[in-house]
């Protein structure tokens, strides 16, 4: 597997959004403007040593029940500064095949979806025309809170 690979999975699943975000790509379940959330960050910074971090070529929600398994598995670790909420960082492609990759990865995208809000979900069953004006009015709403001082 490479990034190339992981991101075209990412975006067949269902409701998922991508964004440039953090020298990477993170990809949300539902977009951020509607309460979406994330579930993989993609790091595209070949090297995150200067900040003190381990390099990694993705992070993924495991969730609490996987989290301890997979940390005992070479090449993962917790994932900075997402730790606390079960995700893993991993270091290298090898480390799943490509199966067991889009099984991590499908699993991080069921756990994201049974924790969003209702609100969220029902945003998230309107039909694609109706999603994309709810996600614009919302963008417009949270850029005019951002303009204010």
């Amino acid at each position: 597997m490479d990034v190339e690979r992981i991101r075209a999975y990412l975006l067949t699943l269902p409701h998922v959004v991508e964004t440039p975000q953090w020298g990477g790509l993170v990809f949300w379940l539902g977009d951020k403007a509607i309460g979406g959330k994330m579930f993989v960050m993609l790091p595209l910074d070949a090297n995150d040593l200067d900040r003190g971090h381990k390099a990694r070529v993705i992070s993924y929600l495991a969730g609490a029940e996987r989290y301890p398994e997979l940390l005992e598995t070479e090449g993962i670790f917790p994932a900075p500064y997402v730790a606390r909420i079960f995700w893993v960082a991993v270091t290298g492609w090898s480390v799943f095949r490509k199966a067991e990759w889009e099984q991590e990865l499908s699993a991080a995208h069921a756990l994201t979806l049974a924790k969003l809000p209702p609100k969220v979900r029902t945003a998230l069953a309107l039909p694609a025309a109706q999603q994309k004006r709810l996600i614009a009015e919302r963008r417009k709403v949270l850029a005019a809170k951002a303009a204010k001082p």
